[in-house]
C-alpha cells in the first residue's frame, strides 16, 4: 500500500481511497455479487465472441478467448478463496487518471514480491452499490469503486505474460511512423515462484 500512495495523482488530490479484505465472511458476502456479475459479463459484453469461440474452438482466437473466459470464470467460482481483495474508491476522478497509478503501483510491488494480482472492474459497471454497502463504504461521502484487484501467490506455472512486442504498438512523432526501436523478447526476466 506504500507503492499505491506513492504514485501521483492529479493536483497531488490523492482522492483514493483503499480498503482491503482477507476476512473469510466479507468474501463471502461478496461472491455471488461478483458471479452475477461475471455471468452479466459472458451475456453481454462477451456473448459474441463466446459464441465465435464454441462455434470454433480450434481457431487461434477461439483458443485464447476460451483461456481468457476460463480464467476469469475459475476467479468468480473461487473468489471466497483468494486471500486478499484490494479495493480502490475515488472521488472526483471521471477517467481514472489519479486512481489507476495508485492501483498499478499496487500491483507491481506486489509482482515484486511474488505476489500475483488481477484487476476486474465487473463490480463496479454491474454491482457498484451493493459492493459499497457490503464494505461500508459511506453511500454520501462521493465515493466511487474504481477497481477490485484480486491478489495472492500464483498456483502453477507463472511467467511474463505473452504480449505483442513493443515495437508493433508504439510509433513515433507521428501515427505510423517506426518506434525506432525492436523488441522480440521480454526485457525481464519471469519472477521466481514463491516456495
Amino acid at each position: 500500500m506504500d507503492a499505491a500512495v506513492r504514485a501521483p495523482s492529479g493536483g497531488d488530490s490523492q482522492a483514493w481511497r483503499f480498503l482491503l479484505v482477507d476476512d473469510p465472511t466479507v468474501k463471502g458476502q461478496l461472491a455471488e455479487p461478483y458471479r452475477d456479475s461475471v455471468r452479466l459479463l459472458w451475456r453481454g459484453h462477451y456473448s459474441a465472441q463466446a459464441a465465435a469461440a464454441e462455434a470454433d474452438p480450434q481457431a487461434e482466437t477461439s483458443r485464447k478467448f476460451l483461456r481468457l473466459r476460463s480464467s476469469v470464470q475459475y476467479l468468480a467460482d473461487h473468489l471466497e478463496e483468494v486471500p486478499l481483495l484490494f479495493f480502490a474508491f475515488s472521488r472526483n476522478d471521471r477517467d481514472g487518471s489519479s486512481t489507476f497509478p495508485a492501483v498499478w503501483s499496487a500491483m507491481l510491488a506486489a509482482r515484486a514480491q511474488g505476489v500475483g494480482s488481477a484487476m476486474t472492474n465487473v463490480l463496479d459497471i454491474f454491482r457498484p452499490d451493493t459492493t459499497k454497502a457490503l464494505l461500508g463504504v459511506p453511500p454520501d461521502r462521493g465515493w466511487t469503486l474504481a477497481a477490485t484487484v484480486a491478489m495472492g501467490y500464483p498456483k502453477g506455472r507463472w511467467g511474463v505474460a505473452p504480449r505483442q512486442p513493443a515495437h508493433t504498438v508504439t510509433y513515433r512523432n507521428r501515427w505510423g511512423a517506426d518506434p525506432g526501436f525492436s523488441t522480440e523478447e521480454p526485457l525481464w526476466p519471469p519472477t521466481r515462484r514463491h516456495a
